[in-house]
């Protein structure tokens, strides 16, 4: 069957080391885009951070943001599903957190804002953070609301503390993951790129055995099992690349346009 659908992550995957797109690459996406294929950004960032590329690359479809937890429409800046945590659950997360490691930085994501009680323009900066928070406010005023992801930014060694601690005390409750060597997130425990998926093939009435998933990371693995067509970036980790039905080039080496001109382009019956 034919390719209807195109999920793609994008720091690792679509995204060189330098973090830029390629030519090969965003030529790729338009010509499938004109075959009149569906592009799917599915991306651990929040949307403020991928419409750039979005616009860029001259997409209509939906997007998947911070791993799943949130599928969201650029076009008309709307939510068409959110799995956040509760501001109670939070709450407690970031108390525990803080016990552990007093000096921690809090990072509250909700919907398309972010939130911190404590901002350190340095810190960020060494994370390639080029925003800045969308408010800085006491916690007990900006935990009125769901929170669509938690990251507690602390030194390598204080987040390896850090995770287990979380894990220990959350980890039957709620998703606890070190996602950097100096970041821990905390998310809905039922948040995944696999589920949003299935979401926006069911939205574009694409069968699931015409959709094609391209990753690199641990997160990307569950989106990489359940497409029709899994492949991975000749970099990612091993376990997604060997849940993989094709391992293309690596990120560096323009892996996604690789896999898009053979199993889109090529086989497209337009």
């Amino acid at each position: 069957m034919p390719i209807e659908l195109v999920a793609i992550d994008l720091d690792g995957t679509l995204l060189d080391s330098n973090k830029r797109l390629t030519v090969r690459s965003h030529g790729a996406i338009e010509r499938a885009n004109r075959l009149g294929v569906k592009v799917v950004i599915a991306s651990a960032r929040p949307p403020r951070t991928v419409q750039p590329l979005y616009d860029q690359l001259g997409l209509r479809t939906v997007q998947i943001n911070y791993n799943g937890a949130m599928v969201w429409d650029p076009r008309h800046s709307m939510v068409l599903m959110h799995r956040p945590l509760t501001p109670e659950a939070a709450r407690a997360v970031i108390t525990a957190a803080r016990e552990c490691q007093p000096e921690v930085l809090v990072s509250i994501e909700m919907l398309n804002k972010w939130c911190t009680d404590r901002y350190d323009a340095a810190q960020a900066a060494a994370q390639g953070w080029t925003l800045k928070p969308d408010c800085i406010a006491p916690l007990d005023e900006i935990l009125g609301q769901p929170v669509t992801k938690l990251m507690f930014l602390a030194p390598p060694e204080a987040a390896i503390a850090l995770e287990e601690r979380l894990n220990a005390r959350f980890g039957q409750q709620l998703a606890v993951a070190r996602v950097d060597e100096a970041i821990v997130q905390v998310m809905h425990p039922r948040a995944g790129k696999s589920a949003a998926l299935s979401l926006v093939a069911d939205l574009y009435d694409v069968d699931r055995d015409q959709v094609m998933a391209i990753g690199d990371a641990l997160n990307d693995l569950g989106m990489i099992q359940w497409a029709g067509l899994g492949i991975a970036v000749h970099n990612a980790h091993p376990r997604v690349r060997q849940a993989a039905d094709y391992i293309t080039a690596s990120n560096d080496e323009d892996g996604v346009a690789e896999a898009i001109e053979m199993f889109v382009i090529g086989n497209s019956p337009r």
